[in-house]
């Protein structure tokens, strides 16, 4: 299930996902490329996915992101 695209440059979007690998749900944050023949955007191996269960701490540490953003 595709959650958003973030354009990164006119080739490539950073495309965030949930995902299921193994039986396992995921938190897939991956840079796609868009592919010349068919048009379409391909994944790289640039990412990471990321147990579901893990999401409140990566929350949390976008939150202490966002703090010390704000503060540069």
């Amino acid at each position: 299930m595709v959650i958003s695209d973030i354009q990164k440059n006119q080739t490539e979007i950073i495309r965030i996902e949930i995902t299921e690998f193994k039986g396992q749900r995921l938190l897939n944050i991956r840079t796609w490329y868009l592919d010349k023949n068919s048009g379409e955007y391909r994944p790289t191996p640039k990412g990471v996915a990321l147990k579901v269960e893990l999401f409140a701490e990566l929350k949390q540490a976008l939150a202490k992101a966002e703090e010390a953003l704000a503060g540069a």
